[in-house]
């Protein structure tokens, strides 16, 4: 850990990324509450992540060019890290409640886990292989119609799945072949700008742009919010991990899990039944047995990845 600040103030910082990193959640419901669809939700997304984004870096004198040899790199996150997930996201996000969207995003680690043994970037473990059985079974559970408050909501857990298999996909790719020489603020920057070039013209061409001139209300607002928060949170996480480790940031993700559920009983006045919380258990555990160890390439590619929350 970092010699200037001690665990206690290390873990206070942790909570703090991890609330705001949970607090996305039921903004996002929020953000898709009136119709709002996908691509106009990621290209403003996008828009409002570039641009913090790009006034930091110029700010803090680090570049903002976008070498064009690594065009292809900053498409390929823009696409399995944002605009693909995020499509599905956001629309499993009009149907299921928030707590249950945290839930279910929290499955990055444990989608990972299987990746990495198909893309030989990590070695089998019979306590992660149980880490996945774990998650998997909380899956199940929440899959279970009496989950939901309506059964017919079964249906979108599927879609909801995509994002944290995207996500997981990611995070190895950067484990297997890095980001370029690139620091990870700076793909993050390069995949904004190249992600609003890809979703404004599909937002416009099927309909889904949103025009910026309307009365404001909680969706818009929402999504500025959204997005503000993730970049200010992804920030401190990059920074969580140069001062105290990839590993120990690592742990952000139960804390966005656990104050994602909390935030939505408190915003949206969600309340689940015994099977939801089963499975948050079930799948905090997985989280546990399944994360990577100090060491570990995709451990370090956790610096570049997600814990919990929408891009």
């Amino acid at each position: 850990m970092s010699g200037n600040l001690g665990s206690g103030r290390l873990f206070a910082i942790l909570l703090l990324l991890g609330a705001g990193w949970g607090l996305t959640q039921p903004l996002t419901k929020i953000a898709v509450s009136e119709g709002y669809q996908p691509l106009g939700l990621i290209f403003w997304q996008m828009v409002i992540g570039a641009v913090f984004l790009g006034a930091l870096r110029l700010a803090t004198g680090k570049p903002v060019t976008l070498p064009l040899k690594h065009l292809w790199f900053f498409i390929l996150i823009a696409l399995i890290g944002t605009v693909v997930p995020n499509s599905f996201s956001y629309k499993a996000a009009t149907h299921l409640p928030g707590g249950v969207m945290a839930i279910v995003i929290s499955l990055v680690p444990i989608f990972a886990f299987p990746i990495a043994l198909m893309m030989g970037t990590d070695r089998f473990n019979w306590l992660r292989l149980g880490g996945l059985i774990a998650g998997f079974v909380g899956v199940a559970f929440l899959a279970n119609p009496q989950s939901l408050p309506d059964a017919a909501l079964v249906v979108w857990i599927p879609v909801a799945l995509i994002a944290p298999l995207c996500y997981g996909f990611e995070g190895n790719i950067v484990a297997k072949w890095g980001t370029h020489g690139l620091g990870p603020g700076h793909v993050l920057f390069g995949a904004s700008v190249v992600g609003a070039l890809i979703a404004l013209p599909l937002a416009v061409v099927s309909g889904q742009f949103i025009d910026p001139r309307t009365d404001w209300n909680a969706p818009e607002f929402a999504l500025v919010g959204t997005s503000v928060i993730h970049v200010l949170v992804y920030t401190g996480y990059v920074w969580m991990v140069g001062a105290a480790g990839a590993v120990f940031a690592a742990q952000v993700s139960y804390i966005v899990t656990g104050t994602g559920v909390v935030w939505s009983m408190i915003l949206l006045a969600e309340r689940y039944t015994l099977w939801v919380w089963a499975a948050l258990a079930l799948i905090l555990a997985g989280m546990f047995l399944v994360q990577p160890r100090q060491g570990n390439p995709v451990a370090e590619a956790d610096a570049f990845g997600k814990n919990g929350g929408n891009r």
